[in-house]
C-alpha cells in the first residue's frame, strides 16, 4: 500500500512538472523566434564568426551602390 501511494505520488510529480515546462507552442511567432536565435547566437562562440558575416553584407550592399553610381556616371560621361 506504501509503495503504491509513493508510486502515485511520484507520477502525479511528474506529470504536473512536465505539463508546467510545456510553451504554448500556438503563441510563438516563427520571426520573431528566428531574430531572437540569431541574437543569442551572436552573443555565443560563433558570435565573431556572424559578426564579420554582417559586416561583409554591408560592404556588399555599399560596393553594389558604389558601383551603380559610378555606371550612372560613366553613362553621363559617355553622352
Amino acid at each position: 500500500m506504501r509503495l503504491a501511494r509513493a508510486t502515485l505520488v511520484f507520477a502525479l510529480a511528474a506529470v504536473a512538472l512536465a505539463a508546467c515546462g510545456k510553451k504554448d507552442e500556438a503563441n510563438l511567432d516563427p520571426a520573431a523566434e528566428q531574430k531572437a536565435a540569431g541574437e543569442r547566437a551572436r552573443q555565443g562562440p560563433f558570435g565573431g564568426d556572424l559578426k564579420a558575416l554582417d559586416k561583409a553584407k554591408g560592404m556588399e550592399a555599399d560596393l553594389n551602390q558604389k558601383a551603380q553610381e559610378e555606371g550612372q556616371r560613366a553613362d553621363e560621361m559617355s553622352k
